[in-house]
This record gives structure tokens, C-alpha cells and sequence, in this order.
């Protein structure tokens, strides 16, 4: 990260708050100076502990189970009788650790936040020339708390509201309510977003990123039985003011993702990665959460350049049925080819192939081949198509060099190329930025905020905004729906968005996973009374005294 890489941050606790601090491991901090943290900070270091929060946003933006697996556009890599908790919703708890992790890096988040704001208000002395910089600091430390308790309450439903520095072991935390979650969030923002900057150094979160959060939680809550009379209308001018002057429509999608391209101006907020000396500098693993194990293919080495799969996802049927013809997120978002890395000599008992260098060894047509043109072209790579993306063999050609029944691989789909990476080592290792908001959402976000405020007309500019720039189209919808803004976030922002929270908020979280995830409609298991909220971690509720709660049905 640019920023990571220019300052180092004090790290005050031995451990953040892992869960909640009831644990009998918790680590006592060594000090290996003579040094103080009461006597070290001072009003022109403060600074560093503020870095120190956006370095714990890694963590969080690394977890993708909860975020993706069980809805419409996502789903597993394996035989359709498979079972997978998180996907099917059958028998989940805390066993597979989703939930737990999720819950550990935020609430690590949390913590590290208010060990800013503590320090910030208790143990620094600020003088009257730096009061706007005490201001900064803890406007970041709270906006970042915040966006941690907002995945939290997502996920969980009411959680802990723990708003101080955490400095002893205990055992009495309870939940708060889901509404009073709701106003700490908000008002944590509201205090915020004067005190940021329109315009801060790459890697912290701007007045504009703050603002597009807030539209965000708005929007959510006003689905709510305890929403504000007036949120979505606020959601939708916040989204407005995130949005500012920027037209998404200046530079294509591909120039958004182009990874010479990370700090661009459709950009409000990313997780930051770089290549410093530090190995959480260097350590993102998007590229390859959605992807099969492309090494599997004849010619394609283990150091190529799309990486190694790290969990067993995929995109739906429905995902790519959603890419028009004329989309151009589709050849952007999209490997259709993999590319040899080496030579080899591909043979069976139908003949022979020689693979080169640059050659192509696996072909995902966006239309279905004819039967003359495929069996042309199994004679020079594999070819799947559009409903053969599934886990299965498909029926071989006679003839054709490349059978389908010698493939290692039993799970073929055309894999993500807008994470593509540089640097990394397999799964691990890649150092470009996680983006977290960026403007094409906030256009989404005003989209479904006019919408449910019942202004369509503002609706729907912000829908065809989004839309124009992918198709060239101008006012592509005439009309809107709720289905409308959620088929648009899932091209423009797979992979990207918390997909399973959108679903839920909207009320459609169902209805969607029954129609279009394969392994749900064979044999899912989701029951509305209990799976719209995940399982408070076991681990957490065992090392309680009692005063957690699990949440219903767990």
C-alpha cells in the first residue's frame, strides 16, 4: 500500500480484540524498548496509529465466504448433489470457521480504531495548532469503526457495541439491539464526514468514500421495521454527494480495472497492497477466488499468469446469462481463453497437438458453437460451452483430439480476469488494490434509493448512467424494478459487492437463490426465520458468561 509503505504504525496491542477478550490465550504485549506508549505518542507520530486501522481492513476484505457463497450469481465447484453449508444453508454453525473469521477481523477492526480514539482524546497532548489534526485522526478511527460494525450487523444482526479501548480480560459483553447498531453506525458517520478531507492521501478514506458508506447504510436500513421516514431520500442524496462531479462514463470499465490504472478516479476507496518488504504489503488473494485450477490444462504451467485457486467457487449460469451481446464488462470481466504459458505435445488416441507458447488450450464461446465448428476445433484446445460450465464431463466428439473425459479439470467456466494480479505465488501474494467503493455503486446505490422514495424518473437516470458506459447505450431502460438495479450490480460489481447482504436487504435473498443457484434448487435448505442472520461463533458464545445470545435457530 502507498501509504503502508511511507509510514510504519505503532503497534500498541500484542492483541486486537479477537471476538471479545474473554479468551484465557490472550497474549500480553512484550515490550522490547524502554519506550512507552504513553511516552512515545505525541501529536506529530499520533498519525501512525491511524495507519495501523487501515491495515486491518487486509483481513477483512479477504473474506469472501459470507459475502458471495449461497446467493444467485455464485455458487460451488462440485457435483450438484454436493453439499456446502455456507451455499445450501444446510445444517450451518460455526464448524466451517466463515463465520468466525468474518467476526474476528472486524471486530479486530473495531478495536484497533479505538485504540485511536482512546489515545487520541487520553494520552496525547494536542496542541491548539494541531487541533484539526486530532479532528482527522478521529474522524478516520470512527468512520473505519463504523464500516466494521456495518458488515457486523449485516452478517449478525445486533452485535456488541464495544466503544473503548480494550485493556482487560472479560466475560460480560451483550448485544445490542439491531436499531442501536443502526444509530451508532450513523452517527459515528455523521460526526465524521465533516472533519475528513475531500481529497486525502491514496488510501484513506475521503469525505465522498465516507459519504457513499452512509448512502449505504441508509438505503439498508430504510428496508427496516425501525427505518427513518426519510431514508431512503437521504440515502439517495448522499449517494449524489459520493458521487460529486465524476462521470463514470469517462473512461470504459476495462480503464477502471486496467492495473496500471488502481488509483483512478471512479476509485473512492480501496484496501491498499504494494510491493514493499512487508508480506501483508504484497499479500492480496483476490485474483483467485474465482477461478478454477488452470494449471490442470495442457500447456498452462503453475507460475502462469492467472494464478491458483483458494476457494471452491464459481459464478452461476444466471451470471453469465446476465452479459449481453453488446456489454463490454463481459470481455473485461472475463478470461473466455486461457493462453499456454509452455510447450507441450498434446496427444491421444486421435491424434496429436503441438501447443506453443500463446497458443490457445481452453475456449469459452459467449454463444454455443455449432456441432461442425466445435468438433473443428477440439482438434486445437478444449472448448465448453455456455451450458457445460457446470461440474460434469461433457459427451465427447468422436475424433476430436481433445475428449473431454481426459480434462483433469471437472469444473470449466470462464474465470474472473478483472482481479488479475501481478506478483503473486500462487493463491497468495498479489499486490493490487481490493477496490471497496466506487462511483459506478454509488450510482446503483441512488438507484434503488429513488426507487423505493418512489422517484423513478431519478431512478432510472442513475441506472441507464451505469448502463451507458458498459453499452454505449443511451437510456437503455424505459422502466425500473428492483430486479432491474440488481441485475445491473451484479455485472458491474461481481466479485465486488457483498452480493449476500444485497439480497437480503431487498428481500430477495430467496426468491433469487431458488431460481438461479444450481445446488440450492437441487437441495437447498434456507429457511427465512433463521438464515438472514448468520450464527454468532461458538467459540465466542462458549468463552461468554452467559450474557451473548446466539441468534435463532443455531
Amino acid at each position: 500500500m502507498k501509504m503502508f509503505r511511507k509510514t510504519k504504525y505503532i503497534s500498541l496491542l500484542a492483541s486486537a480484540l479477537i471476538g471479545f477478550t474473554a479468551c484465557n490465550s490472550y497474549i500480553e504485549e512484550d515490550n522490547y524498548t524502554n519506550l512507552t506508549s504513553e511516552s512515545y505518542i505525541t501529536e506529530d507520530n499520533a498519525d501512525q496509529l491511524v495507519v495501523g486501522v487501515y491495515q486491518s481492513l487486509r483481513d477483512v476484505y479477504k473474506d469472501y465466504s459470507l459475502n458471495l457463497y449461497g446467493t444467485d450469481l455464485f455458487t460451488q465447484q462440485n457435483e450438484l448433489f454436493a453439499y456446502n453449508t455456507l451455499n445450501e444453508y444446510f445444517d450451518i454453525n460455526d464448524g466451517n470457521g466463515s463465520a468466525a473469521s468474518y467476526w474476528k477481523s472486524n471486530y479486530e477492526l473495531v478495536s484497533n480504531a479505538n485504540v485511536v480514539i482512546s489515545r487520541y482524546n487520553n494520552d496525547v497532548s494536542w496542541s491548539a495548532a494541531k487541533e484539526d489534526d486530532k479532528n482527522y485522526g478521529l474522524a478516520q478511527a470512527k468512520s473505519l469503526r463504523a464500516l466494521a460494525f456495518y458488515n457486523l450487523v449485516q452478517q449478525f444482526g445486533g452485535v456488541v457495541l464495544e466503544l473503548a479501548e480494550t485493556n482487560s480480560i472479560r466475560a460480560d459483553y451483550a448485544r445490542s439491539s439491531e436499531e442501536e447498531c443502526y444509530s451508532l453506525i450513523i452517527s459515528d458517520l455523521e460526526e465524521s464526514i465533516p472533519n475528513l478531507m475531500d481529497s486525502p492521501e491514496t488510501g484513506r478514506l475521503s469525505k465522498r468514500a465516507a459519504q457513499h458508506l452512509l448512502a449505504d447504510v441508509y438505503l439498508t436500513r430504510g428496508y427496516k421495521s425501525f427505518a427513518g421516514a426519510d431514508d431512503f431520500s437521504t440515502a439517495a442524496s448522499l449517494a449524489e454527494l459520493a458521487i460529486g462531479s465524476y462521470d463514470i462514463r469517462s473512461q470504459s470499465y476495462a480503464q477502471v480495472f486496467d492495473f496500471d490504472n488502481q488509483e483512478n478516479a471512479e476509485v473512492l476507496f480501496a484496501v491498499q497492497y504494494g510491493t514493499g518488504t512487508e508480506y501483508a504489503d504484497r499479500n492480496n488473494n483476490k485474483h483467485s477466488i474465482l477461478m478454477n485450477q488452470v494449471f490442470n490444462y495442457p500447456g498452462v504451467s503453475r507460475a502462469n499468469p492467472y494464478g491458483q485457486t483458494s476457494i471452491s467457487i464459481m459464478p452461476t449460469e444466471f451470471f453469465f446469462g446476465l452479459l449481453a451481446d453488446n456489454d463490454t464488462r463481459d470481455a473485461a470481466t472475463l478470461h473466455r481463453a486461457i493462453i499456454a504459458t509452455e510447450a507441450v505435445t498434446y496427444e491421444t488416441e486421435f491424434g496429436v497437438n503441438e501447443v506453443n507458447v500463446g497458443d490457445t488450450v481452453v475456449y469459452y464461446p459467449k454463444t454455443a458453437l455449432s456441432t461442425a465448428e466445435l468438433a473443428t476445433k477440439l482438434n486445437s484446445y478444449y472448448v465448453y460451452q455456455p451450458d457445460e460450465y457446470y461440474y460434469g464431463i461433457p459427451e465427447n466428439v468422436d475424433g476430436a483430439i481433445y475428449q473431454y473425459s481426459t480434462n483433469q479439470n471437472r469444473t470449466n467456466f470462464p474465470i474472473f480476469k478483472k482481479f488479475d494480479d501481478q506478483g503473486f505465488d500462487g493463491a497468495e501474494g498479489g499486490y493490487r488494490d481490493c477496490f471497496v467503493f466506487r462511483v459506478a455503486e454509488s450510482h446503483l446505490i441512488a438507484a434503488e434509493a429513488y426507487l423505493e422514495a418512489g422517484n423513478v424518473i431519478k431512478a432510472l437516470e442513475h441506472l441507464n448512467i451505469v448502463r451507458e458506459r458498459a453499452t454505449g447505450v443511451v437510456d437503455s431502460y424505459s422502466s425500473i424494478t428492483i430486479d432491474n438495479i440488481l441485475d445491473e450490480r451484479a455485472v458491474e460489481l461481481a466479485g465486488e459487492e457483498n452480493r449476500w447482504a444485497v439480497l437480503k436487504r431487498s428481500g430477495k435473498l430467496e426468491e433469487r437463490i431458488n431460481l438461479y443457484n444450481p445446488h440450492v434448487i437441487d437441495h437447498g435448505s434456507f429457511d427465512a426465520n433463521i438464515h438472514l442472520l448468520r450464527p454468532i461463533p461458538e467459540h465466542e458464545l462458549n468463552l461468554s458468561d452467559g450474557s451473548l445470545e446466539q441468534n435463532y435457530g443455531y
